[in-house]
Order: structure tokens, then C-alpha cells, then sequence
């Protein structure tokens, strides 16, 4: 059985066109338990609740940007193998550097395309199908 229909998914993002277009994709390829949080609170909320086992989160939200968000997760011992993945238009190497420092598993440029969200995950979760 594929991996993409067990797998729970947490996408956080201010902007409700993001959280859509990620969600979009992740049901092209196969991905339906998704849940979505508007910032990195809601999202650290949601995970302490009951835990995703990936999180896309965009970088640049209020109240805790994607990095916090991370640092949180990584703190909390239920949620601290939780694969991470962070979305952002803003891929410089120094931010890159400072997630992977925090335990960040992974990340997606934007704008992104489905094989390329599809690729992301597989990296971090193993093959889909």
C-alpha cells in the first residue's frame, strides 16, 4: 500500500492561496489527510493536539515564523521526529543553514510545481507510490 495514503499532513501558511496550492498538489499526488493551520501558533497548536507526520510550513508568517515554528517542534519531545519541510519564496543559503541547524528536514522554493512538492517529500519520507 502507498505510503501518500497514510501519510498526515500539516500545511501552515498566512495566505489562504498558498495553503490551497499546496494542498491542491499534495492531492495530485495522492496526499488527502491534510490539515491546515494559518500561522505558526494554530500549527504548533494543532500538532501538540494530535501530531502530522510532515509539516510544510511557509517561512514568513506572524506570530511565529517558520523557524520558530520548527524550533518548537523540535522542543517538544511528541513532535520532535515530525519531518519538516519549509516553503518559502526566500531560499538563501544563510536561512537554509539556520532551519537545518534546528532540525529542518527539508525545503521547497517558490514558486513551486507538483513534481517538485512531490520530489521535496520523497525526500523526506521515502517514495509515495
Amino acid at each position: 500500500m502507498a505510503i501518500a495514503q497514510h501519510l498526515k499532513v500539516l500545511v501552515v501558511d498566512d495566505t489562504s492561496v498558498s495553503r490551497m496550492l499546496l494542498v491542491d498538489g499534495l492531492n495530485q499526488i495522492g496526499i488527502n489527510n491534510v490539515t491546515m493551520a494559518v500561522d505558526g501558533e494554530q500549527g504548533l497548536k494543532s500538532m501538540m493536539a494530535g501530531p502530522s507526520h510532515l509539516v510544510l510550513s511557509d517561512f514568513n508568517m506572524p506570530k511565529l515564523d517558520g523557524l520558530q515554528f520548527l524550533r518548537a517542534l523540535r522542543e517538544y519531545t511528541p513532535t520532535r521526529q515530525v519531518g519538516f519541510i519549509l516553503v518559502t519564496g526566500r531560499g538563501d543559503k544563510a536561512l537554509i543553514d539556520q532551519g537545518r541547524a534546528f532540525g529542518l528536514n527539508n525545503y521547497l522554493p517558490k514558486p513551486f510545481t507538483v513534481p517538485s512538492l512531490k520530489a521535496t517529500i520523497e525526500a523526506v519520507v521515502g517514495k509515495l507510490v
